[in-house]
């Protein structure tokens, strides 16, 4: 008995042990740099502190009550444009004024171990684990208020986890976690019926379930962002065929190609006014350390690779990836244009354009949404910025400037998270909030429309010489170049 006894007492103090120093590593260590260090074009990169377990530092969500709103920057108010929305995502406005806002939620999730069972208690914990309610709501606002009087929802048994949208020719586009589809849409409908279009197969589910689209101006190609299926490709390499990159789909050829990639979790697209080039907002990789790695806003060219999973920032190696690095992939791996923070998880991204009534302050520059950070202490994020961008199209080396904020209260409760920006057709910023279920509106009361943005004049090569085009070698004359030996 006695030995039974020490036996049994062994394994308590073994359990005990093990149970401390779980819980020690799921609390992890505190940041070192603010979040602000970890922003804008030269970010600071602390050393890399890998974790076995990820640590978890969540705010409990509370709501908002009657009354309650985000705190504005000084010169813009917001207000509730709808509230009462379950679990709202994306926001796309239509040629009408209708605003369509995704009711959305991961497809089930089938991780398993350690990681498996974490993101399962955070994704209940924060109110975000119940299944996808996959409905699209469409809001109106008739009378010009700034208020959605009336809103339906158009519920189709096509939409699995839908997310993207966009409009083209008669079109509604939808990118489901798995396919994009064409509906028969004209705006001023209430309801999406008929059989969709298939687009294009994607591929589904996995850690980044969500697939943004947007159009590019001239209508002829679609672009469809597909995040990782892992943090660091731990389930091997082949589990990441298709993902991490940012596809394009070619309306007249009816094909897709792999447009950028090394993008570990591309989310929001938006094209810079200026310059008209693509730039996206990028969710980083975990388990490094609170201060790593910053997530990102930059521009991505045709071809472009920002380096995961191998490496970050351009020159920085993870050396947790067990897949081969592709040969020479140093030498042409992108550094992101602009720090957004460590761990901030941004998602929506909006340039400020044309008829935007968001003020002087506001005028050039992008709005981003920090949905904000699970494992980061103290926590970062759940705020709405804006990058500022000098009229080149390059953003500026300053910190993001608050838009909204409040969302998170002083012991790190969330009256809500926000998640996407999109403007309204009478100029406002629209935010969704999925876990407030609020859509908020904020505007600069009294602003004018923002003029129209000139793009910068495009670079032409100059022209040929005038020639034959044949090369003609002719002997030198130089004697030492003859004969160097001589």
């Amino acid at each position: 008995m006695n030995l039974l006894k020490n036996i049994l007492v062994t394994l308590g103090v073994i359990a005990a042990l093990l149970g401390a120093w779980v819980v020690w590593s799921v609390r992890g260590p505190a940041a070192e740099f603010s979040v602000e260090e970890t922003t804008g074009p030269k970010p600071k990169l602390a050393e890399p502190d890998e974790q076995t377990i990820p640590t978890v530092r969540t705010a409990d969500p509370i709501g908002w009550k009657d009354g309650e709103a985000p705190v504005a920057a000084a010169g813009l108010q917001v207000t509730r444009f709808a509230d009462r929305l379950e679990h709202p995502r994306t926001i796309f406005t239509l040629p009408n004024g209708d605003v369509l806002v995704a009711e959305t939620n991961s497809p089930p999730r089938n991780v398993g171990g350690i990681t498996g069972a974490v993101m399962g208690y955070l994704f209940k914990k924060v109110g975000a684990g119940g299944p996808s309610p996959n409905k699209i709501v469409l809001l109106r606002d008739g009378d010009g208020d700034g208020k959605a009087e009336q809103r339906f929802v158009m519920e189709h048994p096509a939409l699995d986890s839908p997310f993207g949208m966009a409009w083209r020719d008669g079109r509604l586009l939808v990118a489901n976690h798995n396919a994009v589809l064409s509906f028969a849409f004209t705006p001023g409908q209430t309801a999406l019926s008929g059989t969709p279009e298939k687009l294009m197969d994607l591929p589904g589910g996995g850690n980044h379930w969500a697939r943004n689209i947007l159009l590019t101006p001239d209508g002829e190609r679609l672009f469809i962002t597909v995040g990782s299926a892992s943090n660091i490709a731990e389930n091997g390499i082949e589990e990441e065929r298709g993902r991490a990159t940012i596809h394009e789909y070619d309306f007249a050829k009816k094909r897709s190609r792999e447009y950028a990639g090394g993008l570990r979790n591309p989310n929001g697209l938006d094209f810079n006014p200026n310059s008209e080039e693509l730039w996206t907002t990028v969710n980083e990789r975990d388990m490094l350390g609170p201060d790593l790695v910053p997530d990102y806003l930059t521009n991505v060219p045709f071809g472009g690779n920002y380096g995961w999973p191998w490496a970050y920032w351009k020159k920085n190696i993870d050396w947790r990836v067990k897949a081969p690095m592709p040969q020479y992939l140093m030498d042409y791996v992108r550094k992101p244009e602009y720090g957004l923070g460590a761990h901030v998880a941004p998602l929506g991204l909006a340039f400020a354009r044309a008829g935007n009534r968001m003020g002087e302050t506001f005028r050039q520059g992008a709005f981003v949404a920090r949905h904000g950070s699970w494992n980061r202490r103290p926590l970062s994020g759940y705020d709405v910025v804006f990058v500022k961008f000098d009229a080149m199209g390059n953003a500026l080396p300053e910190p993001p400037v608050p838009v909204l904020t409040g969302f998170l209260t002083k012991d790190e409760k969330a009256r809500g998270r926000p998640t996407w920006v999109a403007f309204a057709k009478d100029g406002a910023l629209l935010v969704s909030d999925d876990t407030g279920g609020v859509i908020w509106r904020v505007i600069a009361p009294g602003a004018e429309p923002a003029p129209e943005i000139k793009p910068l004049p495009k670079a032409t090569p100059p022209p040929q010489p005038k020639g034959t085009g044949k090369l003609i070698m002719k002997p030198t004359q130089d004697p030492a170049m003859a004969n160097p030996a001589g």
